[in-house]
């Protein structure tokens, strides 16, 4: 009888890529290049080798700094386009250098400019558009991407322990938080965290300090003066002017003295933290994760819907990627999503019931094999 012979796959060709985009704004330039810059430059990766096209102005920077094999001149590749001394579009230069370069067709992000892709299109160009995510490596951190994260999280802390100092700082009087003559507010805890963020080198943006019943949406930032004896959510989550990353943290503290209400609503918030720290690992299902949390959180009497007219309870994720991006994948909540080692999350329950306040408390992990490292340092405590 004759042996068939054994089938063999090839591994699949390193594709032609295009980006154009500025990687200030957009992770998916960012990450190849690991350069920064405000304005749209060209990204082309042709099999393995990496291809910047830099105006003048930025052409020495790229050389130094961009992770590429290649740095060529825009204006070069635009030279002879020009007619009568009028400068080529865009799109004429792109499809120009894809030319030198011997290339037709790309792949290109979903993010990709309609109108520039339309011009390349009538250019010759075939743009195949690849679905989200571009970069599917991003999801999986190398030990140097956790160790940017972590840079930003420990300026994150920083940020956290100023602010704690400051409400420390403050009188409480009639009810309200004093400081230099003046009701402390939002605004100044804020500004105050924010200041020691950006001496840590690192840009906060919308830095959330949400006293009392502000808190119960979880993306209020907060305003206005601060009660005594009330809880203030502080979510601080800046980024690295170096690298890119982010990090992010969570704490829910109280000048003054908490009600015994409030202690119950942090103490069972804390374990929800807790338990998701015990379950995050490789390959546990991130829906599995957010429904115990939830569960446990029914079972102490603490149920979610909608109750004067707003959502209360536990209503949002139980965490997030973080990396360039603030919110990346992977997921921990409603959708499913299987955690891998190397996944860097956030592990933040929340509970939100007005008159009461909301509690939030947020870590970071890394996700491992076998279980998870809490990358937080900053300790718990509700009473400051």
């Amino acid at each position: 009888m004759k042996k068939k012979k054994k089938k063999t796959t090839r591994p699949r060709r390193p594709t032609a890529r295009l980006l154009y985009a500025a990687s200030e704004t957009e992770a998916d330039m960012l990450y190849p290049t690991g350069f920064f810059a405000p304005d749209p430059f060209l990204f082309i990766q042709k099999g393995r080798r990496t291809v910047l096209v830099m105006s003048d102005l930025e052409m020495d920077r790229a050389r130094r700094q961009a992770r590429v094999d290649r740095v060529m001149s825009w204006s070069k590749i635009a030279a002879p386009l020009e007619k009568n001394g009028k400068k080529p579009a865009t799109a004429d230069v792109i499809a120009q250098a894809l030319k030198t370069l011997g290339l037709k067709r790309v792949e290109v992000p979903g993010s990709f400019p309609l109108g520039l892709a339309m011009e390349l299109d009538e250019r010759g160009i075939r743009l195949d558009l690849v679905a989200d995510p571009f970069w599917p490596e991003r999801e999986v951190k190398r030990p140097d991407e956790v160790r940017a994260i972590e840079a930003s999280l420990r300026a994150a802390e920083e940020g956290l322990l100023a602010g704690i100092e400051a409400l420390k700082a403050c009188r409480i009087r009639k009810g309200w938080l004093m400081r230099d003559g003046r009701r402390f507010t939002a605004e100044d805890l804020r500004s105050v965290i924010n200041t020691r963020v950006m001496a840590e080198g690192c840009v906060p943006a919308h830095t959330i300090c949400a006293p009392g019943d502000q808190a119960v949406d979880p993306h209020d930032e907060g305003h206005g003066p601060i009660r005594a004896h009330t809880p203030v959510i502080m979510d601080i989550f800046p980024r690295s002017e170096k690298t890119g990353y982010f990090g992010d943290l969570t704490r829910t503290v109280v000048r003054g003295k908490a009600s015994f209400a409030l202690h119950e609503l942090y103490a069972i918030v804390h374990e929800g933290v807790r338990l998701g720290h015990r379950r995050v690992r490789e390959g546990i299902e991130g829906l599995d994760v957010h429904k115990e949390i939830q569960d446990l959180f029914t079972r102490q009497g603490y149920k979610t819907g909608v109750q004067e007219g707003r959502m209360q309870g536990f209503f949002h994720g139980t965490g997030h990627g973080v990396g360039l991006q603030i919110h990346e994948a992977p997921s921990i909540g409603k959708r499913p999503c299987t955690l891998r080692a190397g996944h860097v999350v956030t592990i933040e329950p929340g509970l939100y019931y007005l008159g009461l306040g909301g509690v939030r408390i947020e870590d970071m992990a890394l996700v491992r094999k076998r279980d998870s490292r809490c990358l937080t340092r900053v300790p718990k405590q509700l009473e400051i």
